[in-house]
């Protein structure tokens, strides 16, 4: 796609080759950013690739952040995901917001039955609960809500949590006072308590329960040994303690009884 200096669109004539056709015009508009792009191919790539280390035993979501567009990313990849044996947790690089304790709830629910239908396949009870192991991957740029969402992952005792330190900032901010260019400005208002570290969570993050390093070196190579490790770790737990499949053998018959005869 191309744009001129000004960033208006650029319109293209050209010949097609062949003396039967009519010359065409194209009218080409350039993208905004192509940030959106390159993130939907990396989460797509780290999907695939989740999928092929563990044989699409585990699904694969990423939270870029816990606000609106974090939680529709969630939900994007998870209510397809959540149907394999195990599930991936990935919010490195999450810009906090204020939805953790939603995706919380949502990766707490312990299935412990199944609705089945006369002609469908069974639903898990709850709807929507992961069947085997969590795990969660976090780095050093996961902060604020995501320092909150690391915090309690550990604190429920979810799964296990790879990566690095969060950033260590869960101050909320709110805005108050309008100023004559537009701008706005915050102040901080809202800090946070845990049970098991009271106020220390600010100024320090989380620790991962297993820390591995990503180092400038394997962002050239492409190396991703976070992710690695966090599969690995997840392969572990399902050959440990696999998931138990539901035996739905001896379902009893509630078919009308036969009459005797007259």
């Amino acid at each position: 796609m191309l744009v001129n200096q000004a960033g208006r669109e650029v319109n293209l004539t050209f010949a097609t080759g062949d003396e039967k056709e009519p010359t065409r015009t194209v009218c080409v508009k350039a993208l905004n950013s192509e940030s959106p792009a390159r993130y939907r191919e990396w989460v797509q790539n780290n999907r695939e690739e989740v999928h092929r280390q563990t044989n699409g035993l585990v699904g694969y979501v990423h939270i870029p952040d816990m606000g609106a567009v974090g939680y529709a990313e969630f939900h994007r990849y998870y209510l397809a995901e959540v149907a394999r044996d195990a599930l991936l947790v990935d919010i490195r690089c999450n810009g906090g917001g204020n939805v953790s304790q939603l995706i919380l709830e949502k990766l707490a629910r312990k299935r412990i039955g199944y609705d089945l239908s006369r002609w469908g396949e069974p639903t898990p009870y709850p709807m929507d609960s992961v069947f085997g192991p969590i795990v969660a991957l976090n780095d050093e740029f996961a902060g604020s809500d995501g320092d909150i969402f690391s915090h309690c992952f550990k604190l429920m005792k979810l799964g296990v949590l790879v990566g690095k330190r969060t950033w260590g900032g869960v101050i909320g901010i709110s805005t108050r006072y309008s100023l004559v260019d537009g701008s706005r400005t915050t102040q901080p208002e809202y800090s946070f308590w845990f049970e098991d570290v009271g106020w220390g969570v600010e100024n320090y993050g989380t620790d991962p329960n297993i820390e591995v390093e990503r180092k400038p070196q394997d962002y050239v190579d492409g190396k991703d040994p976070q992710l690695d490790r966090a599969i690995e770790e997840m392969m572990k737990q399902l050959e440990e303690n696999p998931p138990k499949k539901p035996d739905f053998d001896g379902k009893p018959d509630l078919s009308l009884p036969k009459l005797p005869p007259r």
